[in-house]
């Protein structure tokens, strides 16, 4: 009787208790992975938000920029770092400031005028010839300097920057002097010479065709175009059958030879990767050669370096050293430095007719003659599916990898690396093994590790630490490098995801990076580093490295826009996040320069 003078019936109870007890179910089927009746992509709720809401979200990583930027400014200027802790500068990258170097272009994409205005005469005034500049790290100094100097030119036109490009790219040319015509390590910029081991990091000596190239092209000097002919040359012609059609590590900077047969995207590799599709992309589609060193190397990836995980199904990336035989070793380490690899997956699929390749030029069949057979039988396995689908699933697996390693963390920030478990139970499976398998069953659901995975949660009642250790293995890798460098890699994948799928997942992770940075990484006058990111008693290391300017704070502002300022086919980013735009060479330029692709 009661239930009727208030107007709520037996039935109106029951239902309301149904329905509690259906909310509480996914609730906590989504915090401790307690088997539901929905699918797990059900259980990830990414809202809707507003242009307004993300335009805000914009607004404050320009705050971030400008307090880490004033905190660098105030203390630092004009050497190359800030310690944000000690409010004390350093000078790691020759002394050429280079944290305003790198910040220059993000600042015009941002709209900070004044800061603009105050940091190019420091940086105009530079001298790159001291008696101090003995040791110039090529690598380093053509990525961040002369990127970030292209950049600022390409976005301004001012031909102050143009000229002053020229000169560091002069000055770094004694790098070239090698036997084989790979740069070296180092570069004495006040003799003119070049220094360093007779051995070469794969990263370090193809790193810098998009400078160099784009460099040519608005100078007009045919010797900075040589240099890059003459890498890719090498690179096109190296014998690469042990290796699958990828390039090693190690090189002989003599001979131009591979020395080993360590196949990585990770550290001392990853750019290299990165520049044959950018390379490409940069001479509006025309460098034949450069998408066909792509083609090997992902179609190697892809095929050998991708396993899932066997409780979780995290997919992820790893490098192996083979020997010529059936002899590989695999590491399972993941590094987060390879999280820029699903974003250059994801640019790919937008960029490429990557299931008509033959309308690029690309014939498959001479692509992979010379390769030994259990090589090739990787491109029939992929002739299963249409590869621009394998190419951004593997880009959003891989991605989302990337974010579950910060969202599993206390501090919500990503290792420096991470070792995947590899044995148990299940044994540990190849991705592509993984996807034929899927495909075999009729696609049930999404393919392996696409589908959205819920972030790790200790149960806080467990105080055994044997069950504690048990449950360390459900989460499926442990933490191996327990700090994070305010790393841009991760977002990267984010935003290129971002635009070329629009989903908004991609944006709100960002978000939540950034909410973690603010939270953890914050000081009085920037950000630093954190160490022991796996607790919740961080501790703050003292240092800001320049690419937080150029890449975690660009990449998450140009992700919370709406706005696409640097659209995908028009601009190429170099791997320090300094934004090229794409040309065509004339017909003169091909004359002079000898361009014949």
């Amino acid at each position: 009787m009661l239930f009727h003078r208030r107007g709520v019936s037996i039935r109106h109870l029951a239902f309301a208790v149904t329905f509690s007890l259906a909310l509480s179910t996914i609730y906590y089927t989504q915090l401790y992975g307690v088997p539901g009746f929905v699918t797990e992509e059900e259980l990830i709720f990414w809202p809707s938000e507003t242009p307004q809401t993300w335009a805000r979200r914009a607004t404050q990583v320009k705050e971030a920029f400008l307090h880490a930027y004033h905190g660098y400014e105030r203390y630092a200027s004009p050497h190359d770092e800030l310690r944000p802790i000690s409010n004390s500068p350093s000078d790691s990258f020759n002394g050429w400031g280079v944290s305003a170097v790198d910040a220059l272009d993000t600042m015009l994409l941002m709209g900070l005028t004044e800061e603009y205005e105050r940091t190019l005469p420091v940086i105009m005034n530079t001298n790159f010839s001291l008696p101090s500049n003995t040791r110039v790290s090529f690598f380093e100094t053509v990525i961040r300097h002369l990127g970030g100097l292209l950049s600022a030119y390409a976005l301004t036109n001012d031909t102050r920057l143009r000229t002053k490009a020229d000169e560091l790219g002069t000055k770094l040319s004694p790098a070239f002097n090698t036997k084989s015509g790979f740069p070296a390590f180092a570069v004495n910029t006040y003799d003119g010479v070049g220094l360093g081991s007779p051995i070469g990091a794969l990263a370090e000596i193809a790193s810098f065709q998009l400078e160099y190239t784009y460099l040519g092209k608005i100078t007009g000097k045919k010797e900075h175009v040589d240099r890059v002919a003459t890498v890719n040359n090498i690179l096109y012609n190296a014998n690469v059958t042990l290796s699958g059609g990828m390039f090693p590590t190690r090189w002989d900077l003599s001979d131009g030879k591979p020395i080993d047969l360590h196949l990585s995207v990770g550290g001392a590799s990853d750019s290299a990767h990165e520049y044959t599709l950018k390379q490409y992309l940069l001479t509006a589609l025309t460098d034949k050669a450069s998408l066909e060193m792509y083609i090997k190397a992902t179609t190697y990836v892809i095929s050998n370096l991708m396993f899932v995980s066997p409780q979780r199904k995290l997919v992820y990336v790893t490098d192996i050293s083979t020997y010529g035989s059936d002899d590989t070793r695999v590491t399972h380490n993941f590094e987060h430095l390879a999280c820029f690899f699903p974003g250059l997956l994801a640019l790919g699929t937008k960029m490429l007719p990557l299931d008509d390749l033959q309308s690029a030029g690309i014939d498959m069949a001479e692509l992979i003659k010379d390769l030994r057979p259990k090589d090739r039988s990787a491109y029939e396995a992929l002739a299963e599916f249409s590869l621009a689908d394998v190419h951004l699933w593997a880009a959003k697996a891989i991605s989302q990898t990337c974010y579950i390693t910060y969202a599993d963390q206390p501090t919500g920030l990503g290792p420096e690396a991470v070792s995947m478990r590899a044995g148990g139970k299940y044994g540990v499976t190849r991705w592509i093994d993984a996807l034929r398998d899927w495909n075999r069953r009729g696609r049930p659901g999404s393919p392996p590790g696409v589908g959205d995975i819920r972030p790790w949660s200790e149960d806080p009642k467990i105080t055994d630490s044997r069950e504690r250790d048990r449950a360390a293995i459900r989460r499926d890798y442990g933490v191996r490098n327990i700090a994070y460098c305010l790393r841009p890699e991760a977002i990267e994948s984010f935003y290129i995801l971002w635009r070329v799928t629009g989903d908004e997942k991609w944006r709100h992770r960002g978000w939540h990076v950034f909410q973690a940075l603010e939270r953890e990484a914050k000081t009085q006058s920037g950000y630093a580093c954190v160490d022991r990111i796996h607790t919740k008693r961080p501790i703050l290391l003292d240092s800001m490295p320049s690419y937080f300017f150029a890449e975690t704070l660009k990449y998450l502002y140009l992700l919370f826009l709406d706005e696409d300022m640097l659209p995908l086919d028009r601009w190429v980013f170099n791997t320090e996040a300094h934004a090229l735009p794409v040309f065509e060479w004339t017909g003169e330029e091909k004359a002079t320069y000898r361009i014949t692709y």
